[in-house]
């Protein structure tokens, strides 16, 4: 599938549209932008499987090509999300989803928490549940106002979280919740390998 540039009321990235009714948002870590390989194999996965998908670079990113987003970023990035989600409720008639890699999915899930009609769904490649080695600094504040049905996808050695914390972590999800885990992957889990099984977990867990 086919991916066309995306500029419209600061939102940037690309387009790869489909024929099904439902559409995904997908943004970045704290260390890429939309180009990032993880974000191009999900959109080809989904895309192919039938969803719109718009791989798009967060406003820390667009106003900076490099370096990672500062303390008062996250609150823009949130609105840049909510703003894509906008867009691409005007183009489907279906559902839209929300999700990310890393901080990118993180924002997400804080955008859905906040604003409950932001996302009918989230996808979270590789969430970082907390630092490398400080396991007692969660970002999980926003998990018990989370209603939206959340797919985490997650490598089993990955340093930002374990499958033991990641499993107590979900626990205190209001919404259904699911968590895949895949071998190896450290904070980029083998999505490529893998995609076949993260498309059919998150149209089981969204009823698809």
């Amino acid at each position: 599938m086919n991916a066309a540039e995306f500029h419209s009321a600061g939102v940037r990235g690309f387009l790869h549209r489909a024929d099904g009714p439902h559409a995904l948002v997908l943004a970045h870590g704290a260390g890429s932008d939309c180009r990032s390989p993880l974000l191009v194999a999900a959109a080809h996965a989904f895309s192919d499987a039938g969803f719109s998908v718009l791989r798009c670079d967060l406003p820390f990113r667009q106003a900076r090509p490099q370096g990672p987003p500062g303390p008062g970023d996250a609150s823009r990035d949130r609105a840049g999300l909510a703003s894509a989600a906008g867009e691409l409720r005007a183009m489907v008639p279906g559902r839209v989803f929300l999700g990310g890699h890393s901080y990118g999915g993180r924002q997400a899930s804080m955008l859905a928490a906040e604003q409950l009609e932001s996302a009918d769904g989230l996808l979270l490649l590789s969430y970082p549940l907390h630092p490398p080695r400080q396991p007692n600094q969660l970002r999980t504040s926003h998990f018990p106002g989370l209603s939206a049905p959340a797919l985490f996808v997650h490598g089993l050695r990955d340093p930002f979280g374990s499958p033991e914390e990641m499993r107590a972590a979900l626990a205190l999800l209001r919404g259904r919740s699911e968590l895949l885990l895949l071998p190896g992957g450290h904070h980029l889990p083998g999505f490529a390998a893998a995609s076949p099984q993260v498309v059919l977990a998150f149209r089981t867990l969204l009823s698809l």
